[in-house]
């Protein structure tokens, strides 16, 4: 054979990628891959990159169509056309590559569209299971010396003040404010909790953690700093659950700062603290849950006469709760912590704290009402209740029906009468008596109201305000 011999074989000329051949006169015979045939003069075979449009992709070969990526290589191409790659250049925007040689387009797998999707989709999940099963085994072992936690040196302490308005925060402010009471008496011993509102002593509670002390009992403020000190009644409300104790021979004490009650929103964060369970010093947090609860809480009955207008929160209080102060985020008392719902003492609202414990739903006196009456106790010793001066019970079809109107009371002087209705004060609406009795309790003696009856009259009504006497 001759050099010009086409049988003849170069042993330098490259192989076919698959079959090993080397190529015809005039490069790959049946070329898969789109190559132009390599030139008679030798050299390194050209390989044609497609001129695919530098937006749409489209190859001019077939007149601005786009080609079919999973078409068979070797296809039917009309006369006169080099089949093209199917397959996208390195660079869309058809530039040729450095380095002297275009960048040959990858081959084409010779399978139907749907196999190669499901080949690729095979070899996918094989090579993630190789390499799901190759970590196993690289990180199976032992790599080196093992890390331990106990090793390791202590963070940084904390420095700095709590945040404001955070839970931390106001418990700093409020905490050396609030004393656990530890009564006893005749009746028994029990204790609860109360706050500073004197740099000379006084302190705010409530009248059930008090009352089994107030005569000839024995009463103990215990302060965050571990002192005692012996405690006094200087005057208490059964009607309200409200008691003003003072404190002497102990300095320097730290009031709190009272807020206000009548623009509390339902859904906005407070933080109680108390003795809960003897536990001195415990602080949760929770939210206002709802406004104007009408409760039957505090005093020893238990009955109407003890109707509060109750701020209700989910902050977790529980027996020991008593007394102590519920705060907005600012630190500032927004309540008096005073009951629970406990269903387990079968009375439910208002039977005392310690038939149950929390279930999420406590309720605190508005310190609105709570500092008009501890201010009164101070100044006078003695509690005064607002009042109309007549018995009230449910109407049948809603609202509070008034019984027996006292002679020259508020309720006769206005010209309210027996079978009277009365549905709404000023703006809120009164559906049960004792949803009247704790409206009438947050006014103060002389302040005005507006009654609306349920035969649509309006009557308006001067609170009137008398004296309390202690049982």
């Amino acid at each position: 054979m001759t050099e010009n011999d086409p049988s003849a074989h170069d042993p330098a000329a490259p192989r076919h990628p698959e079959t090993g051949q080397q190529p015809a006169q005039g490069g790959w015979a049946g070329n898969p891959y789109g190559e132009q045939a390599k030139p008679e003069s030798g050299g390194a075979p050209q390989y044609s990159e497609p001129s695919y449009h530098a937006v749409t992709g489209a190859d001019p070969a077939y007149g601005g169509q786009s080609a079919n990526p999973w078409s068979a290589p070797g296809s039917q191409m009309p006369s006169g056309q080099t089949q093209q790659s199917v397959y996208p250049p390195p660079n869309p925007y058809g530039q040729p590559a450095t380095g002297g040689y275009p960048v040959a387009a990858a081959p084409e797998p010779k399978r139907s569209g749907g196999k190669l999707l499901a080949g690729v989709a095979l070899v996918a999940l094989l090579v993630g299971g190789i390499a799901g099963g190759t970590v196993g085994y690289f990180t199976g072992g032992s790599s080196g010396p093992a890390s331990n936690a106990l090793d390791a040196p202590k963070p940084a302490q904390q420095t700095g003040n709590a945040p404001a308005g955070s839970v931390e925060a106001v418990a700093q402010k409020l905490s050396p404010s609030v004393v656990e009471l530890q009564v006893s008496g005749a009746q028994g011993a029990g204790e609860g909790s109360g706050f500073v509102i004197s740099t000379d002593g006084y302190i705010l509670t409530n009248n059930h953690v008090v009352e089994v002390g107030a005569n000839g009992g024995q009463i103990q403020a215990v302060f965050q700093d571990g002192k005692k000190a012996a405690a006094k009644v200087v005057g208490r409300d059964p009607t309200t659950d409200i008691a003003v104790v003072k404190v002497n021979g102990v300095a320097n004490l730290t009031p709190v700062e009272l807020g206000r009650s009548d623009d509390l929103r339902v859904g906005q964060s407070v933080v109680a603290i108390g003795s809960p369970f003897e536990l001195a010093g415990t602080v949760t947090s929770g939210i206002v849950s709802s406004l104007h609860r009408p409760v039957r809480a505090g005093g020893s009955s238990g009955d109407q006469t003890t109707v509060m207008d109750a701020v209700q929160t989910d902050a977790a209080i529980n027996p020991g709760n008593s007394g102590g102060p519920l705060a907005n985020m600012a630190g500032q008392v927004i309540g008096i912590n005073s009951a629970i719902y406990s269903p387990q003492s079968g009375g439910g609202q208002g039977q005392g704290e310690s038939q149950g414990g929390n279930v999420g739903i406590g309720f605190a006196i508005p310190i609105d009402q709570a500092r008009r009456t501890a201010d009164t106790i101070i100044k006078t010793g003695q509690a005064v209740q607002t009042y109309i001066g007549a018995e009230v019970k449910d109407a049948p079809q809603g609202g509070a029906e008034l019984g027996a109107i006292k002679p020259g009371s508020p309720a006769e002087k206005a010209g309210l009468k027996a079978g009277d209705v009365v549905t709404k004060i000023d703006d809120r609406p009164i559906d049960s008596a004792d949803t009247l009795v704790a409206a009438v309790r947050t006014r103060a003696p002389d302040e005005k109201a507006t009654f609306t009856l349920a035969d649509s009259r309006t009557v308006e009504v001067t609170f009137g305000g008398q004296p309390v006497q202690p049982n």
